[in-house]
């Protein structure tokens, strides 16, 4: 993996933002690989170089989204392997048993970039603040690059379900040159709120649709437990009613597709899948902290990837990190299901 010379960084002489050696061929800087304090080996994100960079030169991140090498959506295969890393602007750091994993903003860095340096991994679906980040760091050439929308429902919030639209907006994706946006869409049918929630996203459809770039609609049926926990409701009834209301939102679905679940069932999927012609790409969600359930996890979207609508994986947590630490190992397992 190459990482590009930082903009702006020739003002102070320096060369990236990666621990770097020169690159006799290309003339680049290449990041050295390294083991982090949690054993997975990849390039090494230099954080103070990052954050020079930002206090000293902040226009270099749009100079960097000018200057970066663009891909079609979908590439001849027609398949899409992105990994996200939208959750932490949600306030949903944990992973597994792990609360704060993702809080480490240098260790998610460092694995982002080992994922989008593998085969097959076509890009990735972030908030603003990774994504410069990544724009610094070089590594979004000829990557899909996927804009997150609405980040207001914060995790654990009496709000939670008010999901506003606090990330990237239309006109963002558009000037940045980025290649799609991502909205997340939970009705409850108990929550008066949840009617906001669909006008809105149904505004930023159009907003995308006038702009020709894609939307991604992830859309749950979701209520409250007793307690008071929000949960998703991933019933083969509640899967299908959450697809065709997403499908019908805003004046045009000619550039929306959807983010979508497995079923709690996953033979089901067959049949819930039918709901919609619009293109699909299956979401990774919680998949537990342990070796069998993240392989129960693959064996679940091979087994739905085989549908017509069903265009690839969006993953994020069980990838960056996986039960048994492996990223590699991770990543290029769920490429080979595509």
């Amino acid at each position: 993996m190459r990482a590009a010379r930082v903009p702006g960084a020739e003002h102070e002489g320096a060369d990236a933002v990666t621990h770097a050696r020169p690159d006799r061929e290309g003339g680049h800087a290449v990041p050295h690989a390294h083991r982090n304090h949690e054993g997975v080996t990849g390039p090494r994100v230099d954080i103070s170089e990052l954050v020079r960079v930002r206090a000293r030169h902040p226009e270099a991140i749009a100079e960097a989204a000018a200057r970066r090498a663009r891909r079609p959506l979908l590439n001849e295969d027609g398949r899409l392997m992105i990994v996200a890393a939208d959750h932490p602007a949600r306030g949903a750091l944990g992973v597994g048993g792990r609360r704060l994993a993702m809080a480490n903003r240098a260790d998610l860095l460092e694995r982002l970039c080992l994922a989008l340096s593998r085969p097959g991994v076509d890009g990735v679906l972030a908030t603003a603040d990774i994504l410069d980040d990544l724009l610094l760091l070089g590594v979004l050439d000829h990557k899909v690059v996927m804009g997150s929308m609405n980040r207001g429902g914060l995790q654990g919030a009496a709000f939670e379900l008010d999901d506003r639209f606090t990330g990237h907006r239309a006109q963002d994706i558009e000037r940045l040159g980025f290649d799609a946006g991502k909205l997340l869409l939970r009705i409850d049918y108990d929550d008066p709120g949840s009617l906001t929630t669909l006008e809105s996203s149904a505004r930023a459809v159009d907003d995308m649709a006038a702009r020709r770039l894609p939307v991604f609609v992830e859309p749950f049926i979701s209520g409250r437990t007793p307690e008071g926990r929000l949960r998703n409701d991933l019933s083969a009834e509640a899967v299908t009613r959450s697809i065709a209301i997403a499908s019908g939102l805003g004046g045009s679905s000619a550039y929306t597709w959807l983010k979508l679940p497995v079923t709690e069932n996953p033979d089901d999927m067959a049949q819930v899948m039918e709901t919609s012609t619009l293109p699909a790409v299956l979401l990774g969600g919680e998949v537990g902290g342990s070796v069998e359930e993240q392989d129960g996890a693959y064996e679940k979207w091979r087994g739905a990837l085989r549908l017509p609508t069903v265009r690839g994986l969006v993953v994020g947590r069980s990838l960056l990190y996986p039960a048994d630490g492996d990223v590699t190992a991770a990543v290029d397992t769920a490429v080979g299901l595509l």
